[in-house]
C-alpha cells in the first residue's frame, strides 16, 4: 500500500503543473502506469518519451495506452542514461516533466534493476532537459537488493542541488521504516 501512496502522490503533485502540449519523460516505463499518467495529462498535442531497458516493459506498458493517445509516445528501449541522446535537440530545456520510479520490473526478473550510477547520470541530465517551473519525481524502493544504495545515491544529489534554482521535497512513505519507499520532488524554479 504505501509504494500505490506514493506513486499516486508523485502524480497528484505533477497534475496542475502538466497541459496539453507539453512534452514529458517516463524514465523508467516499468508496466506503464506513469506513462499513460503522462499521456492524458499532455495531450492533445503533447509528447511522452518513454525509457525502458526491457522489451517487456514497453509491451506491458504499450498494453494499457488506448488508441487515441498512441501518437504522443515515443517508446525508447534504452537506459534511462540515456535519454538526451534520444530526445530532440529543440526539446532540451523544454521537458515539463520526468518520471522516474526505480527498482525492478513487477512481475519479471528482480535481478534486473536500476542502479545508482545510471540514475545519477539520468537526473544530472533531467535537471537540464526541465524547463523553468519544470519537475521531477523519483520513487525509490530501499528495500530490495541495490535499492539501498540507490535510494541514498537519489538522496545524495537531491540534497545538493543548487536550492536558489531547486525545490526539493524528500517524503517518507507511511511506515517511515529504512526499507520504505521514498518520494523525491523536484522543482525548477530559476
Amino acid at each position: 500500500m504505501p509504494r500505490i501512496a506514493l506513486v499516486d502522490l508523485a502524480q497528484h503533485w505533477l497534475c496542475p503543473k502538466l497541459k496539453a502540449g507539453d512534452a514529458v519523460i517516463d524514465a523508467t516505463v516499468g508496466n506503464g502506469f506513469d506513462t499513460l499518467f503522462l499521456a492524458k495529462c499532455v495531450a492533445p498535442g503533447g509528447q511522452v518519451f518513454g525509457f525502458d531497458i526491457q522489451a517487456q516493459a514497453l509491451e506491458n506498458a504499450k498494453a494499457k495506452i488506448p488508441g487515441d493517445l498512441v501518437a504522443s509516445l515515443y517508446w525508447r528501449q534504452n537506459c534511462h542514461s540515456a535519454m538526451s541522446e534520444h530526445l530532440p535537440v529543440s526539446l532540451h530545456g523544454r521537458i515539463k516533466a520526468v518520471m522516474f520510479n526505480l527498482g525492478y520490473l513487477p512481475g519479471a526478473d528482480k535481478t534486473i534493476i536500476t542502479r545508482p550510477c545510471s540514475t545519477l547520470s539520468a537526473l544530472k541530465q533531467a535537471v537540464e532537459l526541465i524547463s523553468l517551473n519544470g519537475a521531477i519525481t523519483v520513487v525509490a524502493y530501499p528495500g530490495h537488493a541495490g535499492g539501498g544504495n540507490e535510494c541514498a545515491t537519489v538522496a545524495e544529489f537531491c540534497r545538493n542541488l543548487n536550492p536558489l534554482q531547486f525545490r526539493l521535497a524528500i517524503i517518507d512513505s507511511i511506515s517511515a521504516t529504512p526499507t520504505a519507499p521514498k518520494l523525491f520532488q523536484i522543482e525548477k524554479i530559476a
